[in-house]
């Protein structure tokens, strides 16, 4: 009868061992992060009823979105309910500003007609109109309707406030 040569089982251990340890010490590779860090800052968007889904709206939310992953500025966007009246709208447009938004832009009727009279209550808060709006010191007025240059338009007010530009 054979004997099988005694380094055999030293040579299977020790090709275990190596597995083991070498899986043990092997580097992880980073799991992705699941949020983001923003900036302190947020740019608001005031809708009607249509939400972002509404055609005027769309471009504006897109630009602010697009704009919010280049710069992290927090963007969010509130719809008016209930009667679509710039009366209605200006309750909306007052709890933007009461939750500190830096930028509040306004798209649809109801809301752009809601900003000449929420602008003069609150004066150190800055609005971008979007449609027939009157200008004022803290008011921008945004007259373009075709949707590249809506969309354009609101890249540059979300991207202003990350760099601290008016």
């Amino acid at each position: 009868m054979r004997t099988r040569p005694m380094w055999w089982p030293m040579a299977a251990f020790g090709l275990v061992v190596a597995v083991v340890v070498g899986w043990a010490l092997w580097p992880e590779d980073e799991p992705e992060p699941r949020q983001r860090d923003y900036r302190a800052e947020t740019a608001c968007l005031l809708t009607g009823a249509g939400g972002v889904d509404a055609p005027e709206t769309r471009p504006v939310w897109t630009g602010m979105q697009e704009a919010s992953l280049a710069t992290l500025v927090k963007v969010q966007f509130l719809e008016v309910d209930g009667p679509q009246t710039g009366e209605n709208a200006e309750t909306f447009l007052a709890s933007l500003v009461q939750s500190r938004c830096g930028v509040i832009l306004a798209v649809g009727e109801a809301p752009v007609r809601a900003v000449r009279p929420t602008a003069a209550r609150f004066p150190s808060a800055k609005f971008v109109a979007f449609g027939a709006a009157t200008p004022g010191p803290n008011v921008v007025v945004e007259q373009a309707t075709d949707p590249e240059s809506v969309h354009r338009k609101a890249v540059e007010v979300v991207s202003a406030l990350a760099s601290g530009r008016d």
